[in-house]
This record gives C-alpha cells, sequence and structure tokens, in this order.
C-alpha cells in the first residue's frame, strides 16, 4: 500500500491548517484590539478626572487669589502696586522687580543689600519694591506667591524692609517650593521683631492680598521687562550694567551721586514717604520698560560677589 497522500486530499488539508492559521490571526487581532481601547478608555479617564480636579480647584474658593486686589497699607503709585522704603524726597528713585523664588534676585540682594541701605538711610534714594511671581509659572507651585502675600502682610504692620531681607536670606533652592508653606513663611516671621503676631498670621494664611500680588505680576509682564531681578535708576537700567559700565557696589554709589548732583538729600521719615501716595522723586518716572526698550541686559556682571544677568524670564 502507498504512504503517498492523494494530492486532493494534501490540497484540502493544507486549505484546513491555512484557515486555523487566520482564525488564530483574527482572534490576535482582536484581542489586541480590545486591550488597546480599555487602555485608552482609561486614560481617557485619566484625563478627565485630572480636568475635573483641576477645575475643582479654581471653582471651590480654593484659589484665594480670586478676590477684589486688597493693596497692603502704605503701598503707593499707580494702582497701589508699589511698596516705598526710604524717604519719600529723596532725589532719586531705585525701582526694583523681585520674585522671592528667584535665585539671582537673592544674589543681588546678597551684593547690594548694604549698599541699597545705605543710600536709602541717607537720603539719597528712595527704593520701590514691586513684586512679581515669574518662579511659579516657570517652574509651577505656589512658593513666589505666597511668599510676595506674607511679604505684602508685613507691610501692613511696616515689617516689609527687614522681612523681604529674611525671605532671601533664607530663599530655599529653585526647584524646591517650600515657601508655599505658609507655616515656613510665618516660622521665618519669627526672625524680625514684632512681626508673628496674630493678625500677621491671620493674613499670611488667608491670603489676604494674594489678588494683589497677582495684579502686581500681571503689570511686571506688561512692563515689558526680561527677568527678575529688574534694577532701574530713575527709570534707566541698571543691572546687570548701566552702559558700558557693570554694575558694583562702587558703580551704584557713582551712578546715584551722579543722579543726585546739586540736589539735597530727602529729609522725610520711611514712614513718612509709605503711608500715603505721594509725587515721585525728582528725576524718576513711574515703573515701566526702558527707554529703549530692551528690557533687561543679559550680559553678565564682573565680579565674583556680583550676581549674573536675570535668568528668571518672564514667560518662559
Amino acid at each position: 500500500m502507498s504512504d503517498k497522500i492523494p494530492e486532493g486530499n494534501r490540497s484540502a488539508r493544507e486549505r484546513l491548517a491555512q484557515q486555523r492559521e487566520r482564525e488564530k490571526g483574527r482572534e490576535k487581532r482582536r484581542r489586541t484590539l480590545i486591550v488597546a481601547s480599555a487602555v485608552v478608555g482609561v486614560l481617557g479617564l485619566a484625563a478627565v478626572v485630572g480636568l475635573i480636579a483641576a477645575n475643582a480647584g479654581k471653582g471651590d474658593g480654593g484659589d484665594s487669589a480670586s478676590g477684589p486686589a486688597v493693596a497692603p497699607s502704605g503701598a503707593i503709585g499707580e494702582a497701589a502696586l508699589t511698596l516705598p522704603v526710604g524717604a519719600a524726597d529723596a532725589p532719586s528713585t531705585l525701582t526694583i522687580w523681585e520674585d522671592f523664588r528667584c535665585p539671582v534676585c537673592a544674589q543681588f540682594e546678597t551684593a547690594f543689600r548694604d549698599t541699597i541701605t545705605e543710600l536709602a538711610e541717607d537720603g539719597q534714594i528712595r527704593v520701590e519694591y514691586h513684586l512679581a511671581t515669574i518662579i511659579d509659572g516657570n517652574l509651577g507651585g505656589t512658593g513666589s506667591l505666597r511668599a510676595a502675600n506674607a511679604a505684602a502682610c508685613a507691610q501692613d504692620v511696616g515689617k516689609f524692609a527687614p522681612y523681604h531681607d529674611v525671605l532671601f536670606s533664607n530663599q530655599p533652592p529653585e526647584p524646591d517650593d517650600a515657601f508655599a508653606e505658609n507655616s515656613r513663611l510665618i516660622e521665618l516671621a519669627g526672625k524680625v521683631e514684632g512681626l508673628d503676631t496674630p493678625g500677621f498670621r491671620s493674613c499670611v494664611e488667608d491670603g489676604d492680598h494674594d489678588s494683589w500680588v497677582k495684579k502686581s505680576d500681571t503689570a511686571f509682564r506688561e512692563g515689558g521687562f526680561q527677568g527678575t531681578p529688574t534694577v532701574l535708576l530713575n527709570g534707566e537700567s541698571v543691572f546687570p550694567s548701566k552702559g558700558e559700565e557693570q554694575i558694583s557696589a562702587e558703580n551704584l554709589k557713582k551712578w546715584v551721586a551722579e543722579a543726585n548732583k546739586g540736589k539735597k538729600p530727602g529729609t522725610a521719615t520711611p514712614a513718612e514717604g509709605s503711608t500715603a501716595p505721594s509725587a515721585p522723586a525728582e528725576g524718576s518716572t513711574a515703573p515701566s520698560a526702558p527707554a529703549d526698550g530692551s528690557g533687561v541686559p543679559s550680559g553678565p556682571a564682573e565680579g565674583a560677589a556680583t550676581p549674573v544677568a536675570p535668568s528668571s524670564a518672564a514667560g518662559s
């Protein structure tokens, strides 16, 4: 008897085997499609849940910056966005825009705090501080906002300048949003004599000035500035340089002396200059972008004690 399979039976078996393989392929594709659809469904559900959670945070009153802008006591200038330090009648004005999370701002404060304090105490300049929150926007978090609100709360009781210095002296690393914790801000208030009071704590925890801080940040972004710190002497950018001269303690004093030549030092006390709006010091301008529209120069300052150019660009 022959072992050969008739050609007709062989073809039938081959066709059956091929059909079974096709059916297996279809079943495999069907299962793959089911799994893929399930994954897409889960991801879609997660996106919806995330969107709901995000919107819930906006609509449940958790955003204390949604109310009316309440300016801190003694704020002056257009829309009361300026926190003044020094004699109201000083012949020159140093305008400083800062973000409490900005590391270059902390470097600037470390390098120039003593010089600025000396010039202000001698009646040579009035310092006008403005607060921004660009690090929150760039890196996420709320530390810039929370710290700025706390600083405004300190302004309410005449403690802005020392608390401002404490915040920058205890600034966490830029990615660390430690200032988002009100407890940390209240803890640091203990370093300023007479600041840690029930009123201050309530102001910090309730975010009394959050909307004002947001308004100040909007003014910064709309002002054409390139980053923090932005430093203007009588409206002219001096950080990290003025013209071809790099900023230094000596140069800052020289620039102020040149601007004040023939003018008398201010005699009004800081308290008098910070309780009510007043006319700008002679030769000063309202906070605005430099006249050439270039914002803050980007070249690095020279010297180890001099901070580098602003690195916290708005909207970047």
